[in-house]
């Protein structure tokens, strides 16, 4: 009976799952596809002529996007790594005065739509000079994944025992370097969740690219897919080739780091 009960557990998990990653394969289908056999109907459940056009289409013309998001997402981890983790060990460990209603306030923050931040943005980018920039758009990205590690790192560096923070003072060692030997190596899967998300939040996002830098020189993948099907919406072989390529970085991330990623997600959650 207990066999039996987990074969209709596996089967309804795998039907689960073949019904949301199924628009992925859509997306790998059509990409594959040649142009004239798009409007077939029904249409094609597998590309019996399949073609790489699409992705000669993204190779010739999308490779700047592309480097341009690798750029703003390397960038936006390292201004989150750099802000959040002093930061989460300041509130964890060295006792600040307001650091519950600063807590409170990172928790709000987190609930400001997008929308209303880059509408913002816009206004002082625009006063300031950063408009249609990289540098702009890190900035901007980092605000939403601040926020976020700042709150893992303090919820994981309070599970670290004081301890060990005690012996690197009496050893001579003061708040920064005992941060820099004792803390941060010892929160390294907090470092890749955060590191992982912020870069993941700048692949992804459109709402301040597009608000921030739609005019600019330098465009992540995001306008370029955009702008893309503005101009090609016959060719929908290399818009979604197009997809397929830029979900291929945050795939490959996400199947490396899926350990450090469980680790740090949960870090804190329970204490001795």
């Amino acid at each position: 009976m207990s066999l039996r009960r987990s074969w209709w557990k596996t089967a309804i998990g795998l039907l689960l799952t073949a019904v949301m990653l199924f628009p992925v394969y859509w997306m790998i289908n059509v990409s594959f596809t040649k142009t004239s056999d798009l409007r077939d109907s029904p249409p094609n459940l597998f590309p019996f002529s399949p073609t790489l056009d699409g992705y000669t289409a993204v190779l010739s013309q999308q490779l700047p996007y592309l480097g341009t998001s690798l750029l703003i997402g390397l960038g936006t981890v390292v201004v989150t790594l750099v802000i959040s983790a002093p930061a989460g060990y300041a509130l964890a460990k060295l006792r600040l005065r307001g650091a519950a209603p600063l807590t409170f306030i990172l928790l709000v923050a987190q609930m400001i739509p997008g929308v209303v931040m880059a509408m913002g943005f816009y206004a002082i980018y625009l006063n300031s000079g950063l408009l249609n920039t990289v540098g702009g758009l890190i900035l901007a990205d980092s605000t939403i994944a601040v926020p976020f590690g700042v709150l893992l790192f303090t919820a994981f560096m309070s599970g670290i025992p004081n301890e060990l923070i005690q012996a690197a003072t009496v050893d001579g060692a003061g708040p920064w370097r005992t941060f820099r030997s004792i803390v941060l190596p010892v929160s390294r899967n907090s470092a890749i969740t955060v590191s992982l998300f912020a870069f993941l939040w700048a692949w992804s996002d459109f709402i301040f690219a597009s608000t921030l830098s739609r005019s600019g020189q330098f465009l992540p993948i995001t306008l370029g897919i955009y702008k893309y099907i503005g101009n090609n919406t016959s060719q929908w072989n290399a818009i979604m080739a197009t997809a397929v390529v830029a979900s291929i970085p945050a795939a490959i991330l996400l199947i490396v780091a899926q350990r450090y990623v469980a680790a740090g997600v949960t870090a804190g959650a329970v204490k001795d």
